[in-house]
């Protein structure tokens, strides 16, 4: 423990003081006609009255807070953060066909996003092409359908993959989209030692949270770290896994449990690649974290502090890493869709704009603000304008980016960092105590915790303890929005001619030799040897949809269909 910085003496009179303004704060407080007797965050984490040096005063400067840039990372992964250069602004597009987004990436790129982020469409993140019976009704509808090679060329035309990162939102079928991005940059030119951007690929939070399930846990796993194995040796400039807590939260989690399942998460994928004979530090630099921005201005900086000093001190002391790279929690965030209302929806733009600044100072590296109608359709494209408008009025107008970590040694948010990071490890040790997370899966835990918490809220929003403005309390009759984007049904028959046109066109006898090489590889056990990366991408270059790839593996992994246990 450090050095004590305010004396005995002081803290003797803070808490004097401290008593007295108490006693005259609940006489003046009882005069308040209808006041709220208990006062919490949105995960309903009980906060106090006021926040003095008494809620800090047991805390070692150096081994809590820091500086940026140093262990444990409280304060910032980069010793200059914004000073040195702003977040990623990276909004999420996807709609239709893959020339349709194509239009949407080099119209945000050209009003100045600085990263892509693809967002596909139902059939294509279950692993389905657009003409399974399974896809019909769905195609480009929350996203933008990829079936084959061909269709991420078209999405990805006229953009230099050496200088803008992407990154994709897709999970059990991660492993053949990175494939057919890795054959597509490299049919163009470019080389995939230079490719940089973000496969979210977390099997785990599937299970437990978003359901977009394909293979059994253990197959699962066994894919994430073949991305893992490959990307350390052949594309060092990727993040092969995004962990994410956004969908999470999505699912109706408190901070704490989002914090708590994502890093026990993270914790799982470091030991299934450590099984696999890596060393720590030649990959742990490249996993990253996706973390949801709520609407609780302060509880979320706090959860994003908690969470960096936690990943730092986990990959330390649980791990025995190194190399400094390998400690830092690098996140992308994303502003809270479940906090958006369809009911009077441009209030939608106050609460991104919250979310969007409360990311900002507690130190993302990477943004993605939603849109205001977003809570209905894909996003239109002046609805994306002004989330992307947020994103730069914050870095370039409001001046929260001159200082660095600016809330750093206040009273509230330190206790509060503190109290998120001890919630959160209550939940990591009850996991080891589980058998790890798969054997929690198994048991419900993380699921049942979060289907509580979000009855827990629900009760509170329906009995007016928490409120939504324009829901629950001052309702009005404002109409809904003027125009909402919608995706022509003539998309889909479009899709599935082009679909079958491309499997025409292939080599048959190049085809199959390819996806017997993918079988074996498969079938194998875990190892350099068998790593499904090498093959998967042969065989998109023969000509293999997502599905054909997806198939395979089903057929060889088994399916998994979730309990559904409440």
């Amino acid at each position: 423990m450090g050095k004590q910085i305010i004396s005995e003496s002081a803290l003797d009179r803070i808490e004097k003081e401290h008593a007295e303004w108490l006693e005259e704060y609940r006489k003046a407080l009882a005069k308040v006609p209808k006041r709220l007797e208990r006062f919490s965050t949105v995960s309903d984490l009980e906060v106090n009255q006021l926040y003095t040096p008494l809620d800090t005063q047991r805390r070692d400067f150096f081994e809590q807070i820091g500086f940026p840039g140093k262990y444990p990372y409280t304060r910032g992964v980069q010793s200059t953060m914004y000073r040195g250069r702003h977040w990623t602004m990276r909004m999420f597009a996807g709609m239709g066909n893959a020339d349709d987004t194509n239009k949407r990436f080099h119209y945000l790129i050209n009003h100045g996003e600085t990263g892509l982020s693809t967002a596909f469409d139902f059939p294509t993140l279950m692993g389905y092409d657009s003409a399974s019976p399974l896809a019909r009704g769905e195609c480009g509808k929350c996203g933008v359908a990829i079936d084959t090679l061909d269709d991420m060329g078209r999405l990805f035309a006229n953009i230099n993959l050496e200088e803008v990162t992407t990154s994709m939102t897709i999970n059990p079928p991660a492993s053949v989209l990175w494939a057919m991005y890795i054959a597509n940059a490299e049919r163009q030119g470019f080389s995939r030692k230079k490719l940089g951007g973000t496969i979210q690929n977390d099997c785990l939070k599937e299970f437990i949270a978003q359901k977009t399930l394909m293979l059994p846990p253990e197959a699962s796993l066994r894919l994430v770290t073949d991305t893992v194995e490959f990307g350390t040796k052949e594309v060092p400039r990727w993040n092969t896994i995004s962990i994410s807590g956004y969908h999470i939260r999505e699912a109706g989690a408190t901070a704490v449990q989002e914090l708590a399942f994502t890093i026990y998460d993270g914790i799982t994928y470091v030991e299934e690649a450590i099984k696999r004979g890596l060393k720590v530090d030649d990959f742990a630099a490249r996993l990253s974290f996706f973390w949801n921005s709520h609407i609780d201005f302060f509880e979320e900086i706090a959860k994003m502090r908690a969470s960096r000093r936690m990943w730092a001190r986990i990959m330390k002391e649980r791990f025995g890493a190194k190399n400094p790279k390998s400690m830092l929690m690098r996140f992308h965030t994303q502003t809270a869709g479940c906090s958006l209302t369809a009911q009077e929806p441009y209030n939608n733009v106050v609460r991104t704009t919250t979310e969007a600044l409360a990311a900002v100072l507690g130190g993302t590296q990477s943004l993605h603000t939603n849109s205001l109608d977003e809570v209905y359709m894909i996003p239109s494209e002046q609805a994306a304008l002004i989330a992307l408008r947020t994103q730069q009025i914050i870095a370039e107008e409001t001046g929260v980016t001159n200082v660095i970590d600016p809330l750093g040694g206040s009273y509230f948010v330190e206790a509060l960092t503190d109290k998120m990071e001890q919630e959160a490890m209550a939940y990591i040790r009850k996991l080891d105590e589980l058998g790890g997370m798969v054997a929690a899966i198994e048991r419900d835990y993380p699921q049942m915790e979060i289907a509580d918490a979000a009855f827990h809220f629900q009760k509170q929003v329906e009995a007016g303890d928490k409120t939504v403005i324009g829901v629950n309390k001052y309702a009005s009759d404002r109409p809904e929005l003027e125009f909402v984007l919608k995706i022509d049904d003539q998309i889909e028959r479009e899709q599935i001619e082009r679909t079958e046109r491309f499997k025409e066109k292939r080599d048959k006898v190049g085809f199959q030799k390819a996806m017997d090489e993918l079988v074996r590889r498969c079938e194998g056990p875990p190892c350099w040897n068998n790593n499904v990366m090498p093959a998967l991408i042969e065989a998109v270059r023969a000509g293999a949809t997502e599905q054909e790839c997806c198939d395979l593996y089903r057929n060889v992994f088994g399916t998994y269909t979730d309990p559904g246990s409440f």
